[in-house]
């Protein structure tokens, strides 16, 4: 079971960082990516990061401000979120495959989302 936590209400500018923890199962066998849904919005990859913590990738809308990471020892992935803005603005959730990317698809597990909220 993933959980995805650190979601609240932040002026634009501000900063969060969200927290995906894994029970049950092992999270350093999986690639884990953040998706976002906002309303009337489709569901967007945001970031991804491979099992082992090396590479990372990011959609062009959140690249330079958010970061991707992983503590394996804590079996807890991380989405730090800086300079938000309203439109960064969703329910974010985590999930895991076995391959990293951005599209949904490669994902078998998923987490329950957090909201984030940033007012302008």
């Amino acid at each position: 079971q993933l959980q995805a936590s650190g979601g609240g209400l932040v002026q634009a500018g501000g900063s969060l960082r969200l927290s995906c923890a894994a029970s049950g199962f092992t999270l350093r066998r999986y690639a884990i990516g953040w998706f976002r849904l906002a309303p009337g919005k489709d569901r967007e990859g945001v970031a991804t990061i491979s099992s082992g913590g090396g590479s990372t990738m990011y959609a062009a809308s959140v690249r330079g401000r958010f970061t991707i990471s992983r503590d394996n020892a804590k079996n807890t992935v991380y989405l730090q979120m800086n300079s938000l803005k309203p439109e960064d603005t969703a329910v974010y959730r985590c999930a895991a495959g076995l391959s990293m990317g951005l599209h949904a698809s490669l994902y078998h597990y998923w987490g329950q989302g957090t909201l984030v909220t940033v007012s302008s």
